[in-house]
């Protein structure tokens, strides 16, 4: 949990000179509109290929955190941060959770966390893609009874440089 925070902290940090852009979720954009549509608050980062290298021009390098992140972002092809949250339970069903899924769980996309907590209802999926081997995109999909958070990171992803950003 503290990682996905962690990851849609940076996302928006890195988000703020790119507020005014609205660009689609790569993701089914049925699904992404009829949340929004129904959501009391929504919450959306577009950073695209142009943003992101946009947004690395400010980073200097001098400072431990910003070289980090800059090695982070350098290559990605997008990160994108999707939150809903919703007044009440309900408003949102678990067919269209599964859709989300379905549409990552493909031969590209490998799962690596899968956590249900029946009590509550909470649900956590990471899932990563890969490429010869090597992690190219990461989809985080956290699913609360009245919130739903999305994380895509497109791109190669060096887990060690997500380390370093502690």
């Amino acid at each position: 949990r503290n990682r996905i925070i962690f990851i849609t902290l940076a996302a928006a940090v890195l988000a703020l000179p790119a507020l005014a852009q609205s660009d689609q979720l790569p993701a089914p954009p049925p699904i992404e509109k009829e949340l929004a549509a129904r959501a009391s608050n929504v919450t959306e980062v577009t950073l695209g290929k142009n943003m992101l290298a946009f947004a690395a021009k400010f980073m200097n390098g001098k400072d431990k955190d910003e070289a980090a992140t800059r090695q982070l972002i350098d290559g990605l092809d997008g990160i994108y941060v999707r939150e809903y949250e919703f007044d009440k339970e309900g408003q949102f069903s678990m067919e269209e959770v599964e859709q989300l899924r379905k549409y990552f769980e493909t031969s590209e996309w490998s799962p690596i966390v899968r956590e249900r907590e029946r009590k509550t209802g909470e649900t956590t999926d990471v899932m990563v893609k890969l490429v010869n081997g090597e992690t190219h995109g990461m989809f985080i999909l956290e699913v609360e009874p009245k919130e739903l958070t999305i994380v895509l990171i497109l791109g190669p992803i060096h887990m060690d440089d997500l380390g370093k950003l502690k």
